[in-house]
């Protein structure tokens, strides 16, 4: 018996391998409707972190916000002229989400960073300084060419640098992340997204990295800005897009990223896109409020409202973990919360509002009031969990103090498991609950 146990066990085994398989292989993506994959998942190329839990990944991803922070804070101040999604964790040095494209002819597959306050797309090109082993082989894309300084795409690209006469190659460099520059060519070639293909796309083709905040494998931005994906995608997508985010701790195929308006929902409530003509890569939204349980907490107007010279307001952002709020803002939420839940409380990481799980019943929903809907956010996106599971903790901060920032956030792990509907056509942002995982 023994013996046919082990044996017929050793089969399960085996089914339950090739099962994971064939999901890794229907993960095969549509026309503008495109899988998501965990980046630790099963069908996910990275590799996760030993001997660390998930909820230590995301306190230790929370902890690189202030970067993104200043990131979005510079971007905030300055005048500017259906692929797999993955949660991009601890790899990234930064809490992001990846996407699975494929950029050449034949496609060369890479995993790039999905970010909604980003224009341009930027890949690792080889012979890349500073980069990581995977990278885009130019040579090997029949249809790759690069830009020079006479076409009208050069002049929409951040951090310029061209001579003011002759042809030459448009170069360009950036800061990413806070802490992170590099240096590209600006270029073209075709753009796989499942079974729909995008060609002529223009992005930049890293030469030289430096800093922890690079992503790998490149990235993919949806703002609103000439290169952004949305932009050059136009005629097929029409400007909309939707995405679902997995939780972190997803492992198989779970959430979504649909283009265009085919398969987007029939019914969802709305709130306006506020439009700043200084800041055209952030979405900005109206946030009037925040509620605390039954509470609607006394918060000064002028903390939330949206200034476009200031670049003051609240914005929806993939890129940033967890959601932060000025200080007056996050102190005035943060002080209610506790006043309800009770007891003593202690930080832990990025968090500063952790207690008990034994008060856990007693711990408040919190909601945002948007201009048109009410954001009531389920207690998996307000609180997480310590990795012993002794303590909770409120999963909010206020922005970092060595930051002169005006935003407010509104993070992704307020995100995870809402469809978040962006109508940049008809100025309008979705939100309606749906379950990724």
């Amino acid at each position: 018996m023994a013996v046919k146990f082990v044996f017929f066990f050793f089969l399960a085994l085996l089914a339950l391998n090739s099962n994971a398989s064939d999901l890794c292989a229907a993960g095969s993506d549509g026309s503008g409707d495109l899988s998501v994959i965990p980046i630790y998942g099963k069908c996910s190329p990275f590799t996760a972190p030993k001997s660390e839990s998930w909820v230590n990944t995301v306190i230790d991803m929370a902890s690189k916000d202030p970067a993104r922070i200043k990131y979005l804070s510079s971007l905030a101040a300055q005048k500017t002229v259906a692929a797999p999604i993955a949660s991009g964790q601890h790899a990234l040095n930064i809490g992001n989400y990846v996407v699975r494209v494929q950029l050449g002819t034949p496609g060369q597959a890479m995993y790039m960073v999905l970010d909604t306050s980003s224009d341009a797309a930027w890949a690792p090109c080889s012979g890349c300084s500073g980069c990581s082993a995977t990278t885009f082989l130019s040579k090997n894309s029949s249809t790759f060419a690069t830009l020079d300084c006479s076409k009208p795409q050069c002049s929409q690209a951040r951090g310029l640098s061209c001579p003011t006469t002759g042809s030459v190659d448009c170069l360009f460099n950036q800061t990413y992340g806070g802490d992170s520059s590099f240096s590209a060519t600006l270029v073209q070639d075709t753009l796989h997204l499942g079974t729909d293909v995008i060609p002529n796309f223009s992005f930049g083709c890293i030469s030289s990295a430096s800093g922890s905040s690079i992503p790998p494998q490149g990235l993919l931005g949806l703002g609103r800005g000439p290169l952004s994906l949305i932009s050059q995608s136009t005629s097929l997508y029409s400007g909309l897009f939707s995405y679902c985010l997995p939780s972190f701790k997803s492992y198989y195929f779970s959430g979504s990223l649909k283009l265009g308006p085919v398969g987007q929902p029939k019914s969802i409530r709305t709130t306006p896109l506020l439009k700043n003509p200084h800041r055209p890569s952030l979405y900005y939204v109206n946030l009037t409020g925040i509620s605390v349980g039954r509470v609607l907490v006394p918060i000064p107007p002028e903390t939330l409202a949206f200034d476009p010279n200031t670049g003051a307001g609240t914005i929806i952002d993939s890129g940033t973990v967890i959601t932060r709020f000025v200080y007056p803002v996050y102190t005035a939420v943060r002080d209610e919360f506790r006043k309800q839940v009770g007891g003593s409380f202690s930080p832990l990481g990025a968090f500063d509002t952790c207690f008990t799980t034994s008060n856990e019943m007693a711990a408040p929903g919190i909601t945002f009031h948007l201009s048109g809907l009410d954001l009531k956010l389920p207690m998996e996106n307000s609180l997480i969990h310590s990795s012993a599971g002794s303590l909770a903790c409120l999963a909010m901060a206020a922005a970092p103090n060595n930051v002169n920032s005006v935003l407010n956030v509104i993070a992704n792990l307020q995100q995870q498991n809402h469809r978040i509907l962006f109508d940049i056509a008809n100025s309008k942002l979705g939100i309606a609950r749906e379950l990724c995982n």
